[in-house]
């Protein structure tokens, strides 16, 4: 509690930081963002239209593609991202084995482009390409987070404004203190809420196109004379696995079923005989030293 001077209120600053700190504020959209119920009820096809236009959308595409050269084809993607204004976010172009052994490059780019480029962004890939195998696009509407954090950073200014008088106006040292660490708090708040917010204008603006860039080399079977040896190693390969199957299931069945039934049926009869064996034995002994 703050001393006040004869014939003043009394000015209690943990009061104030609790005001400072209890700031509900309406969810109201921000101009330029319509209500879905506005569009819906009294706004008419402009409003609609408006609303529309003024959407936070990310729109992003993976694709797959095989190429001759995908070297060349990585450098040719890359240098129409930077063309079209936008940027290489990640690229990586590593070896690997085709079907006759031979060494050969592929790789993969992502690069994010101007969101109204998308469509001639993709045209552009797909140009002069051996095959499409895959092509996926996605899209996620962020308006109302993105509104919704607006409103949450209008109220945390409005906190931090509020704070920052309050400490102004405190002479104690303590207070200060405590005016100061809630401050701390909210900067680091407000920080975090422009962060999430730039994330979504920059995704919105900017579309990512995720790029798998395949060497033609890699698809293409061996084929000799109308005979593809593809088709015969598979089925060696089938045919020893089928094998090592069949021998498996033999081992397992001979080590749990046959050899306990073996056990079990002649074991009592090898002892018979084995007794039989032995007393015939001795009695041979006593005979030879009788005689």
């Amino acid at each position: 509690m703050v001393g006040a001077a004869a014939g003043e209120p009394e000015y209690d600053v943990q009061r104030e930081i609790a005001h400072a700190m209890d700031m509900p504020e309406p969810m109201a959209a921000e101009e330029g963002y319509v209500a879905q119920d506005s569009v819906a009820t009294g706004g008419g096809v402009a409003n609609a239209t408006a609303a529309l236009q003024d959407r936070l959308v990310i729109m992003n595409a993976d694709l797959s593609i095989v190429v001759a050269d995908p070297q060349t084809k990585i450098e040719e993607i890359a240098a129409m991202a930077e063309e079209m204004g936008g940027f290489v976010v990640s690229m990586n172009v590593y070896q690997t084995y085709s079907p006759t052994n031979e060494l050969v490059p592929e790789g993969y780019i992502s690069v994010r482009v101007p969101a109204d480029f998308l469509d001639r962004a993709l045209n552009q890939i797909k140009g002069n390409v051996v095959e499409v195998r895959t092509e996926t696009r996605s899209g996620e509407d962020v308006t109302q987070q993105y509104v919704d954090l607006e409103s949450q950073l209008r109220s945390l200014e409005a906190a931090e404004d509020e704070l920052t008088e309050i400490m102004e106006n405190s002479t104690d040292t303590q207070d200060v203190l405590d005016v100061f660490n809630q401050l701390e708090y909210y900067r680091q708040q407000i920080e975090i809420v422009k962060g999430q917010m730039q994330y979504f204008e920059q995704a919105s603006a900017y579309s990512l196109i995720t790029v798998t860039v395949i060497a033609e080399e890699t698809i293409q079977p061996i084929e000799i004379a109308g005979w593809e040896p593809k088709g015969v190693v598979r089925d060696a390969v089938q045919a020893l696995v089928d094998f090592f199957q069949g021998f498996v299931n033999f081992l397992i069945w001979l080590t749990l079923f046959v050899l306990p039934m073996l056990l079990l049926i002649f074991g009592p009869i090898a002892l018979v005989v084995w007794g039989i064996i032995a007393i015939v034995k001795r009695s041979r002994r006593k005979s030879q030293a009788k005689a």
